[in-house]
């Protein structure tokens, strides 16, 4: 695991979407001796990533019931996590789909559920989390972006437009938090080999769930507020910017 000069903030870890591979990851690294609070549609199934968090010696594991569409419950969600745990440390969005770009370029509401997931929720829980951490006043937070929003493709570009969404809204956020001492980081990873890409094709330049997760918890100890996974990719994302739309367009996912 990457160390940096300090530890992650003190208090509880939260991880807004508990069955994620890489969410999960970076859980593990900061359990020991912490609450652990995994947070997940069905959260009465997460008997298994629960064990695991206690096997990497967490102090405590909870599980609560968290659906990232149902907008009107973000912010009891997370003051009742901070009622009954205590103050947030570190939070962990980990929650989003990749859909189907074939189905949602001809049913709307397919596009449209895609886009709610992957950039509405995260808005609405981040618009939430940054007052309750502002007014805690510590408290750092993990938001994934990607190499799909960093320009979109003909292939995938409703997932990407969600992501190039949230990265924009993100960045932004970092701004309105400074001076706080909440710190936002931002993660652009570029193709993840997980349960989530299961079947496709390894794009170049691949990473694993646990090499985000050390990317993610070293930076987290830096306070870096991006973080490029890995980091040779910076230099595909500031070449992509420069290939011309007529190649572009053919690109694959």
């Amino acid at each position: 695991m990457g160390m940096g000069s300090r530890d992650a903030d003190a208090g509880v870890v939260l991880l807004l979407g508990g069955r994620s591979e890489i969410g999960l990851e970076v859980a593990r690294r900061l359990a020991p001796g912490r609450v652990v609070v995994l947070a997940a549609r069905r959260a009465d199934d997460l008997g298994p990533q629960r064990a695991e968090m206690g096997r990497s010696g967490a102090a405590e594991v909870h599980c609560v019931e968290f659906d990232a569409d149902d907008f009107a419950s973000h912010q009891s969600l997370l003051e009742k996590v901070t009622a009954e745990h205590g103050p947030l440390g570190v939070t962990v969005l980990a929650f989003g789909v990749l859909g189907d770009q074939a189905r949602a370029e001809h049913d709307p509401a397919h596009a449209v559920a895609v886009v709610q997931t992957d950039y509405v929720a995260q808005v609405s829980v981040l618009t939430s989390l940054a007052n309750l951490l502002r007014a805690q006043g510590n408290g750092q937070i993990v938001a994934f972006s990607s190499i799909a929003g960093v320009r979109t493709r003909r292939a995938n570009y409703v997932y990407g437009s969600a992501k190039a969404g949230l990265d924009g809204f993100v960045t932004g956020l970092q701004d309105a938090l400074y001076g706080t001492g909440v710190h936002l980081l931002l993660v652009r990873s570029g193709f993840v080999i997980g349960r989530m890409t299961a079947g496709m094709d390894p794009a170049p330049l691949s990473s694993t769930p646990d090499q985000v997760a050390d990317a993610v918890v070293s930076a987290l100890y830096r306070r870096s507020r991006v973080v490029s996974v890995p980091r040779t990719i910076k230099l595909m994302f500031m070449a992509m910017h420069f290939v011309p739309q007529s190649i572009w367009r053919r690109m694959p996912r």
